[in-house]
């Protein structure tokens, strides 16, 4: 083993040890009814290392997670970074065709799936993908899962993720520590139709979770509620952030309104993650005032009810709600907490981790006030996508990361975001790329080609337009080309209207999409204000 540097950023698996010294007994995750310190999650964490390393998993492998919400995610993660693997949480809402792609995408040595509520959809993507690994059923008991079991094999048994983790050996040694080796990759971002992974570092985790300290008030008393979902950098830099302050992680397998409303009752939490939509079904749950919701700190307080049900949250973020960021940053780059003056959700500054530059299509950096793409360097940048290096080649050109996205620098220093030049589709938490329904659509064998595009939802701030063209001699209704893409696609993902024309305008032989939005009503991209609470 070589010197490591004495300066230097620590790895996770690091950070989990010191935590396992300096705060023994406290909470570090609650998951049903199991319940650990982190005395106990290092103990665990150590055997799993050594179970992964004989099934092996080594520097740079990879471990997928098939399956909802839990604990066993972040004891992956941490055990990924014993070795320097890379662990990956799936959209469980995928198709079986999509979870098919990633795991053929992404090669994993190891599979940890859930049977509960999606075992159909895993086992048909395990079908349908070409690549072999080792597959570990997680809820072989229910332990962990909200009680999620539904028979099969003891928890002992050795195709299940309990009984693999107890034969591992409890003496696994640190892998020579890399805070800048990928410890998590998140699926985003389509590329012609289909998405990549990004793969995030210590290093980028554990800057996010230190600027989430300090504008968020998290600490070591943190009571975090994971009511969000994993594969999604919104829910995960806070998890991260939770586990890096020493705090208490609670995960919950999905969202259920009266679940969340139990938890953040009995388990005290200070934190979570939630929509506005979740917000206002906690609201109609609790009308009664059956939970006692006040030791959650949250920003959401103009939703009806809410404000006289919790606690209002008077952190920066709580007081100045808003940014600008993506998985490819570690999260938000850009806080509007940061540049409060007449405040907007989509203006900031950024964090002192991140230098912010914006460039024209020349790359070359434009003038304040004009517009142009927002390109990022520093310690929140990921480590690149999986297995793309022309995307990586393509969007590291210039020395920083090239985010597709569109800014402008105003006056007095701030940031405006202005909007993505992917055109990307918000609806609620979800981000949808049009170039990945198109794609899916254009495999109906009526459809000649197809535009998507956002229009306004009450609820979910945009939902999916379809602007369709069939081929000659063929037909296809509105609602068949939904169900197509229902099949093949997650089903949040899918179109709620189709319209269809005889041909799509162009402009200099691509799509113009402006011309599209203004025929069909669409725009705002992407989605408007949609940012959490915590």
């Amino acid at each position: 083993m070589s010197p490591v540097p004495v300066s230097t950023w620590p790895t996770l698996a690091e950070l989990l040890a010191e935590h396992a010294r300096s705060r023994p007994g406290h909470a570090a995750t609650v998951c049903g009814d199991t319940r650990m310190t982190y005395a106990e999650l290092d103990g665990r964490v150590t055997r799993l290392a050594g179970a992964l390393r004989a099934a092996g998993v080594t520097r740079g492998s990879r471990v997928l997670w098939l399956g909802q919400t839990c604990h066993r995610v972040l004891e992956l993660l941490l055990a990924g970074s014993r070795l320097g693997a890379m662990v990956c949480p799936v959209n469980w809402r995928h198709s079986a065709e999509e979870m098919a792609f990633v795991i053929d995408d992404l090669r994993p040595a190891v599979v940890v799936w859930q049977d509960a509520e999606i075992g159909p959809t895993t086992r048909e993507a395990r079908k349908r993908a070409t690549h072999t690994a080792l597959w570990l059923r997680h809820d072989s008991d229910g332990a962990g899962s909200g009680g999620a079991g539904s028979g099969g094999a003891g928890s002992d048994s050795p195709d299940t993720y309990e009984g693999f983790l107890a034969a591992g050996d409890a003496q696994t040694p640190l892998a020579e520590p890399d805070p800048h080796a990928p410890v998590l990759v998140i699926y985003t971002a389509a590329h012609g139709g289909r998405p990549a992974g990004s793969m995030l570092t210590s290093a980028n985790l554990i800057a996010q979770g230190t600027v989430i300290g300090a504008l968020f008030h998290a600490d070591g008393d943190q009571i975090f509620l994971n009511s969000g979902p994993l594969f999604h950098i919104g829910t995960f830099q806070h998890t991260a952030a939770t586990f890096i302050w020493g705090g208490t992680n609670v995960f919950v397998r999905r969202s259920d309104p009266e679940e969340l409303c139990r938890l953040i009752a009995d388990e005290r939490c200070t934190s979570a993650f939630l929509m506005p939509p979740q917000v206002t079904q906690l609201v109609e749950t609790n009308r009664d005032g059956r939970f006692d919701l006040r030791s959650l700190r949250s920003p959401l307080t103009m939703i009806p009810g809410w404000k006289d049900m919790v606690t209002s949250d008077d952190s920066p973020w709580g007081r100045y709600m808003g940014g600008f960021g993506q998985t490819e940053v570690t999260g938000f780059c850009l806080y509007a907490a940061l540049g409060h003056e007449e405040w907007s959700p989509t203006v900031g500054r950024p964090v002192p981790f991140a230098r912010i530059t914006i460039v024209g299509p020349d790359d070359v950096e434009v003038p304040d006030g004009a517009v142009g793409e927002i390109v990022v360097r520093g310690a929140l940048v990921h480590a690149g996508y999986w297995d793309r290096p022309r995307d990586n080649a393509h969007r590291t050109r210039t020395g920083g990361w090239h985010t597709t996205d569109l800014g402008r620098r105003l006056p007095d220093g701030r940031i405006s975001f202005v909007g993505t030049a992917t055109r990307m589709i918000k609806s609620a938490a979800e981000n949808i790329y049009p170039a990945e329904v198109e794609a899916c659509l254009e495999r109906h064998p009526a459809v000649q080609e197809a535009a998507v595009i956002g229009v306004p939802d009450d609820r979910w701030v945009q939902s999916v337009k379809a602007i369709v063209v069939l081929r000659d001699g063929t037909d296809a209704t509105g609602t068949e080309l939904i169900e197509h893409c229902r099949s093949q696609i997650a089903s949040f993902k899918k179109p709620r209207t189709v319209v269809f024309v005889d041909a799509l305008p162009r402009s200099n032989g691509a799509k113009d999409y402006d011309m599209i939005d203004a025929a069909h009503g669409g725009g705002n991209y992407p989605g408007g204000t949609t940012s959490h609470g915590h």
